[in-house]
C-alpha cells in the first residue's frame, strides 16, 4: 500500500520562502569595485570608486563583500570608516593596489595611506599592497632635510574582530601593517617586503590592542619586523620568518611619563636571518610608570644576528634630554627557552637594564648561542634571574 504524500503546512512553505530569500540578499551584498569606476590600469585614480564600494557595503544590513579583480588599481589616501550596519565585510583582493608615485600624495594623510577605523568584523583576504616607496627611501638616505615622513600602508585604528590574511605589503613608505586601538586581530599568511636599508619600514607594530595573533607570516624589511608599543597586551606570534631587518622588538617604550605598560606576550617558532637584533626588549633611558611583564620568547632560531638576545634600557638616540636618567620601565618575568644559533658579534646575549629598577625574573632555559663557532660571551647590568638545563654563553644573572 503507498504511503500517503506528506503534507506540507504552509507556514512552513512560507518559513523556507522567507530563509531563501534572506540567504540570497546575504550573497547579493558583493560589490565589484570595477563596477563603481575603478579603473585596472594603474593609471587612472580609483579612491573614489573604493569608497563607494565601502559605503555600500558599510550601509548593507547582511554581510557585505568588496571584490577586487587582478590588475593594478591606482588609490590616493583612503579612510573607510565604521560604524556599519552590519559586522561581517570581508574585502577578497585578487590585484595590486598602488600607491601614487609621488610620496608626497599620501604622506600628506597624516601619515597613511590605507586606514579603517571605527570597524567592526572586517576581513581583508589577499593582493597586494604597493606603497612606492623607495623614492622616499631615497629621499632620507641621502640626508636631505625635505623629506616628508612618509605614510603607513595599512592601519587598522579603534576597531574589533579584524582579519588580515594572505596580504602582501611592499615598498611601504613607512610601517607597513598597524594594529592600534584594536581587540581581536588575526594576522596570518602576510608577506612584507622592503630593501634592508629602508627607514621606519616596521613590518607590523602593534600598540593599545589586546588578543593580536600573528601566525605564519615572511617579513623582510629595514626596521624592525614586528614591533610592539605600549598598551600592548595578550600578543600571540607563531611561526614568523625576519630577515633582513632590526628583529623582533617590544619597544621603544618609556618615551612619555605616563604610558601604559606592556604584558602577556608570547613568540614563538620564529627564524631571524641576518637581522640586527633577535629578540629586544627596547626602553628609554628616562622616567616612566610604564612595565613589561610576562614576557616568552620560545623556540628561536637565530643565523647570524648581531644582537641575538638583548634587553636595552639606556635607549637615548643622540643623548636628547636623557644623559644620567635611568628607565622607569619595570621590566619583569621574562623567559628565553630554546634559543639557538649563531651571533654576528661576540656578545650574543646582553642585558643592560635600569639601575633604578632592575630587570627580575629573567629566565634562561635551554640558549645555545656561538660566536664564529666559538663560545659567545653574555653581559649583564643590574639584571637579574635563573638559568636551567644547557645554557651558552654562560649565564651571568
Amino acid at each position: 500500500m503507498p504511503k500517503p504524500t506528506p503534507k506540507v503546512s504552509p507556514l512552513l512553505v512560507v518559513l523556507i520562502l522567507h530563509c531563501w530569500m534572506n540567504s540570497a540578499m546575504a550573497e547579493a551584498a558583493m560589490y565589484n569595485v570595477v563596477n563603481f569606476g575603478a579603473k585596472p590600469d594603474g593609471k587612472n585614480d580609483s579612491t573614489m570608486a573604493f569608497l563607494s564600494a565601502w559605503d555600500k557595503a558599510c550601509a548593507s544590513s547582511n554581510p557585505a563583500s568588496i571584490y577586487v579583480p587582478q590588475g593594478r588599481f591606482l588609490l590616493g589616501s583612503a579612510t573607510f570608516n565604521g560604524k556599519c550596519s552590519n559586522n561581517a565585510i570581508s574585502i577578497v583582493i585578487d590585484g595590486t593596489l598602488v600607491a601614487p608615485s609621488d610620496y608626497r600624495v599620501i604622506s600628506s594623510n597624516a601619515g597613511n595611506w590605507l586606514v579603517f577605523q571605527h570597524v567592526d568584523g572586517v576581513s581583508i583576504r589577499g593582493g597586494v599592497l604597493d606603497a612606492q616607496g623607495s623614492a622616499l627611501w631615497d629621499c632620507k638616505n641621502s640626508g636631505q632635510s625635505n623629506c616628508p615622513s612618509g605614510a603607513t600602508t595599512l592601519k587598522f585604528t579603534n576597531s574589533n574582530n579584524i582579519g588580515i590574511t594572505g596580504v602582501t605589503s611592499i615598498n611601504s613608505q613607512m610601517f607597513h601593517i598597524v594594529i592600534n586601538g584594536c581587540q581581536n586581530v588575526k594576522v596570518q599568511d602576510v608577506k612584507v617586503t622592503a630593501a634592508g636599508n629602508s627607514p621606519n619600514t616596521d613590518g607590523i607594530h602593534i600598540q593599545m590592542s589586546s588578543d593580536v595573533t600573528i601566525l605564519n607570516s615572511t617579513i623582510r624589511t629595514g626596521d624592525d619586523c614586528i614591533s610592539i608599543g605600549p598598551g600592548t597586551s595578550n600578543l600571540w606570534i607563531e611561526n614568523v620568518a625576519c630577515g633582513p631587518g632590526h628583529g623582533i622588538s617590544i619597544g621603544s617604550l618609556g618615551n612619555d611619563l605616563n604610558e601604559p605598560g606592556v604584558q602577556n606576550v608570547t613568540v614563538k617558532t620564529v627564524t631571524l636571518t641576518g637581522t640586527q637584533n633577535g629578540v629586544r626588549i627596547k626602553t628609554w633611558g628616562k622616567p616612566s610608570n610604564g612595565f613589561v611583564r610576562n614576557i616568552v620568547f620560545q623556540d628561536a632560531i637565530m643565523v647570524n644576528v648581531q644582537n641575538p638576545i638583548v634587553i636595552d634600557q639606556n635607549y637615548c638616540p643622540g643623548k636628547k634630554n636623557c644623559p644620567g636618567q635611568a628607565s622607569g620601565i619595570k621590566i619583569s618575568n621574562v623567559t628565553y627557552q630554546d634559543i639557538h644559533g649563531t651571533s654576528q658579534t661576540q656578545v650574543a646575549v646582553k642585558f643592560d637594564c635600569s639601575s633604578e629598577y632592575p630587570c627580575s625574573g629573567i629566565r634562561l632555559e635551554d640558549v645555545k648561542l656561538t660566536y664564529n663557532n666559538q663560545v659567545a660571551q653574555a653581559l649583564c647590568t643590574n639584571a637579574g634571574g635563573s638559568a636551567l638545563g644547557s645554557v651558552q654563553p654562560e649565564s651571568c644573572l
